[in-house]
């Protein structure tokens, strides 16, 4: 678990180059109240509540801070370990910048053992956010100095909160001297352009005016679930104006907003001038407030150029390109200054050398960087593992330090005949790094792409990011790509392709960000042998999590499906498998289905499942038509959606008709992959 720190003050305004310490007072032992306030996996850091996120703790919220305030956490330690992967460090430059030199792990406080302290200067340092409390028992609303904090039990940091001293309660005549508990009021601005504030409520309940009774009034906000109210009122107790939120919703709420957004990051502590965005509301808990931006790759083993330049890299992050530059020509020396930092007392002076020069090679210029992010494609970082999967002869030969093991694994003469290969991944190290964020909109619904990007840092340039390192197993399972090829030809024909194409059409322009006005939304829909793979794998997770012993949650997919290009020879494969970031690994029932004997009777169950749902003929009928925008098939809760952990495509692009012969709503035959049941 990776401890939340979050920092607080009276007046909550820090000078913009002021680095974040959540843990400061305790070193000089000043501290009344302590810096832990929760606790989270890597992975929720990774894809739920990252930098920029919003985390609901019991009694309040925070936000992980922006990677300068890392910084000041990394200092505590004499050398910040990081993730070397030449590959996906390549990718994470084009998309960032050449300035990037690392990926790091957080901030990670391993479990105390007994009376030890070790990692307890460790942690993700966070700001309160919102900084608006409302008091649970008189309804006052105030901002976070109006409040008082307590977190003084060791051992219990979920009893950590606000509270509004001497509160009245509602009748008035009582002061609770303990203080009423106060929680975060839940309204937020926000913009396109990733931008977070404070909803302003003195200037909405005074409709954009100053209070005539005072300068800074006393407010309140009361629910409202009665008669035509919807919602909160937010009440001025100085001149007694009253206003509902729900004012402020919907296209007409939003011109009732301030017009112009502040540029307020409060992840970062600071405000960017110029944002020409509008401010929308949004609610503290909403789905689109934060949307992750990611990339990973499963390590694979390294050619000799990639070993020299993950060396290289090394040697960059570990002691400074100004010090490798400066012992380039005395490699016993450079040994020495590394000493402790980074072990090369196995490689040899020539590896050395080739590092070095790797080190100091100049990077893309940015005409040369902006070329290579325009070519950028996604499916780039799988290609390499598909053309790894298709060499068995490389198989044995798992000498290497790649963490990656597999095994062909023999084919049942009774497995479907489209099910060409199976292989057994036993061992496996999966790299996910973080890009940044969006706000509204995620990535695939922008058109600028990474310049949408949240930024990082306070001035937009990292040089590092965070990343995770996981540990697994899987199961890779090929089709036969001829087929695959001849039955996509004949799907694209059909009246349920063009459906799709359709809906999605849609859904994408009724969906998309202000900003990607100029995408075309049939560059952004997967083909039909995507489709195929994608409803397989999750018939197979849905089988698979009943045999394994792991939960359906745990386990993932991979899809390798596009079609032949000039750049890339054609895929149709996908890798279920599952992995761990706090652990040495997983136990081994997932790779243990890929025995001839037990993948033949899973993928029988998995097709027979997939071929019936409580919810048909509905289910097994439903085609989008005008106006309705949804992007799946047959397929729904019942039968084919998998958990938002478990999906790369959250539920989107699932079909059940191109797995399976399933009856139509029309005349029409739409050949099923795999055909019918029948004849398995």
């Amino acid at each position: 678990m990776t401890d939340l720190l979050p920092e607080f003050g009276e007046d909550m305004l820090h000078d913009e180059h002021e680095m974040l310490d959540p843990l400061g007072d305790a070193e000089e032992g000043a501290v009344k109240n302590r810096a832990k306030v929760g606790s989270a996996r890597p992975s929720s850091l990774l894809y739920t509540y990252g930098p920029g996120a919003i985390m609901d703790l019991p009694n309040f919220s925070v936000m992980p801070a922006g990677l300068d305030d890392w910084e000041t956490i990394w200092k505590r330690r004499d050398h910040v370990p990081s993730i070397v992967e030449p590959r996906l460090l390549k990718v994470v430059r084009v998309l960032r910048g050449n300035q990037i030199d690392a990926l790091r792990p957080f901030p990670w406080q391993p479990k105390r053992m007994g009376m030890s302290s070790e990692g307890s200067d460790l942690g993700i340092p966070g700001r309160v956010f919102p900084q608006w409390f409302r008091c649970t028992a008189c309804d006052y609303l105030g901002p976070l100095p109006r409040f008082d904090y307590t977190n003084t039990h060791p051992f219990r940091p979920d009893l950590a909160q606000f509270a509004h001293k001497n509160c009245p309660g509602r009748g008035g005549n009582v002061k609770r001297k303990s203080g009423s508990p106060a929680v975060p009021a839940q309204h937020l601005l926000t913009c396109t352009n990733g931008h977070l504030d404070e909803f302003p409520y003195s200037l909405w309940v005074h409709r954009g005016k100053k209070c005539p009774k005072a300068e800074l009034p006393d407010l309140k906000m009361k629910d409202a679930n009665v008669g035509k109210s919807v919602g909160s009122v937010i009440v001025c107790a100085s001149c007694g104006q009253t206003r509902g939120m729900a004012e402020a919703q919907g296209s007409i709420g939003r011109d009732k907003l301030p017009q112009k957004c502040r540029g307020r990051h409060p992840h970062l502590n600071a405000f960017d001038s110029g944002c020409d965005a509008r401010p929308a509301l949004i609610m503290m808990g909403a789905s689109n407030l934060w949307f992750a931006s990611t990339q990973s790759i499963i390590v694979m083993p390294r050619t000799d150029a990639e070993e020299k330049e993950a060396l290289g890299d090394q040697l960059r992050v570990a002691i400074g390109v100004e010090r490798v530059a400066k012992y380039a020509d005395d490699l016993e020396t450079l040994r020495d200054v590394a000493d402790g930092k980074l072990d090369l007392s196995e490689v040899d002076d020539a590896t050395l050398a080739g590092a070095v020069a790797d080190a100091l090679a100049p990077a893309d210029s940015e005409e040369e960087r902006q070329e290579k992010l325009a070519a950028w494609d996604p499916v780039d970082l799988l290609v390499p593992e598909w053309r790894y999967l298709q060499k068995p002869s490389l198989f044995p030969q798992q000498q290497n330090s790649s963490g990656l093991m597999v095994t062909e694994m023999p084919r049942n003469p009774d497995l479907h005949e489209r099910i060409s290969r199976v292989v057994a991944v036993n061992k496996m190290k999966k790299i996910n790094a973080v890009l940044g964020f969006t706000r509204l909109d995620e990535m695939d619904r922008v058109n600028d792409l990474v310049g949408r990007l949240v930024k990082l840092t306070r001035n937009g340039k990292p040089t590092w990011v965070p990343a995770t390192e996981d540990r697994g197993e899987g199961i890779f399972l090929q089709l036969d790509l001829d087929t695959v090829a001849t039955w996509e030809q004949s799907i694209l024909s059909t009246s349920l392709w063009d459906a799709h194409r359709s809906a999605h059409r849609r859904n994408f322009e009724r969906r998309f960000s202000e900003t990607a006005k100029n995408v075309d939304p049939d560059l952004r829909l997967p083909a039909p042998r995507y489709w195929l793979l994608h409803t397989f794998a999750h018939s197979l997770i849905r089988e698979m999590a009943m045999s394994s012993g792991y939960g359906a949650a745990s386990l993932t997919e991979r899809i390798y499906g596009w079609a032949s290009t000039p750049q890339r020879e054609a895929a149709a494969g996908l890798l279920i498998c599952t992995t761990a970031s706090d652990s040495e690994g997983t136990l081994g029932g997932l790779v243990a289905l890929s025995d001839p004997s037990k993948m033949h009777d899973l993928v029988v169950r998995a097709l027979r499942r997939a071929a019936r749902c409580s919810s048909d003929p509905v289910c097994a009928t439903r085609t989008p038509s005008d106006p309705e925008d949804f992007l799946h098939g047959a397929a729904c809760h019942c039968c084919s959606f998998a958990s938002e952990t478990s999906c790369e495509k959250a539920n989107r692009f699932l079909d059940r008709r191109f797995l399976l012969n399933l009856p139509t709503a029309t005349d029409e035959t739409v050949p099923g992959f795999f055909g019918s049941t029948d004849a398995f």
